[in-house]
């Protein structure tokens, strides 16, 4: 199986790297195929073929953007198409967009023939520093996200950050709270500065913070992929974040981006950190004050409230009907697998 190395800038770009990479024997003769959205298609493909020779000849296939294309009904078409064409398994998918296209291509390539090779380009901050990471591809299932799906690592991560340029604040902010989840476990320093640099606003994470996260996920990843220990500590922010991003995907709700999702998740998961094991308050204020800046804060009443604890109660990460957080004790002290009653989940909601 495949390392999932990350290309980092070389010469001039990632690109300059994804060319040599291509250029390696493993890779003659290979039919390449490009799975895109709307956006990547307009802002991100031309770029990526003007600079990467290897993928003149590629064929592409344009998907929904964003959470309405990582469904089953979109696999299946994109594998019938497979079939159709008489892709073999010796052909290579590059999903190219943001963790919806990632998550989706990889999920598609990995089960196609039991498996095409695949390599992930992301093109939003979110992918860059999680999402196109660690091989975890899925699709959402009855408005449960990433319900059905599979770990298996993608040939390589290209992170080019010029693709960053193109994206609208609200995505860039959506991926800061991602960048601070994860500078939050691993680097005081970096994360502190982050905090500081949004604060007197400005949005984006500079290259060294974006290297930071990659390469700490990356690391994590090679302790324990099949998610048994330590990597649990990147479901940060994300047990209640992913209940409240179905919730607000619902018919009248004003739709979250994950990383918003992840934000409102982090705030409740801090309270509960100071609330059980001690989390200091004021880096709880300074993180949820930071964020709350950065876009407005759903409020939810009491029954809301009930269906988002319901939600929780249908994670994957939950065990015999026990909702099961990652806490923190101090700023790179992560506790994984906290057990949370369904009244500390309510306190921590309406504290919103």
């Amino acid at each position: 199986m495949s390392n999932g190395q990350i290309l980092f800038p070389e010469q001039r770009s990632s690109l300059v790297s994804l060319q040599r990479f291509l250029c390696r024997r493993a890779f003659d003769n290979t039919h390449f195929i490009i799975i895109i959205d709307e956006n990547t298609y307009s802002h991100c493909l031309p770029e990526l073929i003007a600079n990467v020779s290897r993928l003149e000849d590629a064929e592409f296939f344009e998907v929904p953007v964003g959470e309405e294309g990582k469904e089953l009904a979109i696999a299946g078409q994109l594998w019938q198409t497979l079939l159709e064409g008489h892709v073999d398994r010796e052909a290579v998918v590059l999903n190219l967009g943001g963790g919806s296209v990632c998550d989706l291509g990889g999920f598609v390539a990995s089960q196609y023939k039991r498996g095409l090779r695949f390599i992930n380009i992301p093109t939003t901050l979110t992918a860059m520093v999680d999402a196109a990471i660690g091989g975890k591809n899925a699709v959402n299932l009855n408005g449960v996200k990433n319900v059905v799906g599979n770990i298996r690592l993608p040939e390589a991560v290209c992170i080019h950050t010029p693709f960053l340029s193109s994206l609208p604040v609200a995505q860039v902010e959506s991926g800061l709270f991602e960048a601070l989840k994860t500078l939050l476990l691993c680097d005081e320093a970096l994360y502190h500065r982050l905090v500081n640099g949004l604060r007197s606003g400005v949005r984006e994470a500079s290259d060294e913070m974006i290297r930071a996260c990659a390469q700490f996920k990356q690391a994590v990843v090679k302790q324990d992929l099949y998610d048994g220990g330590v990597r649990r500590m990147l479901n940060l922010g994300h047990t209640v974040g992913h209940a409240v991003e179905a919730f607000s995907m619902r018919p009248g709700r004003k739709t979250l981006m994950h990383g918003q999702a992840v934000g409102v998740g982090m705030c409740c998961e801090l309270y509960l950190s100071h609330r059980k094991l001690g989390f200091p308050k004021e880096e709880y204020d300074l993180f949820c004050s930071t964020a709350s800046r950065m876009f407005c804060f759903p409020h939810y009443s009491l029954p809301e409230v009930e269906e988002l604890v319901d939600l929780m109660h249908q994670d994957k990460k939950c065990q015999q009907q026990q909702v099961r957080c990652t806490l923190m004790k101090d700023i790179g002290i992560p506790v994984i697998d906290v057990e949370i009653s369904d009244n500390e989940l309510r306190d921590a909601l309406l504290k919103l």
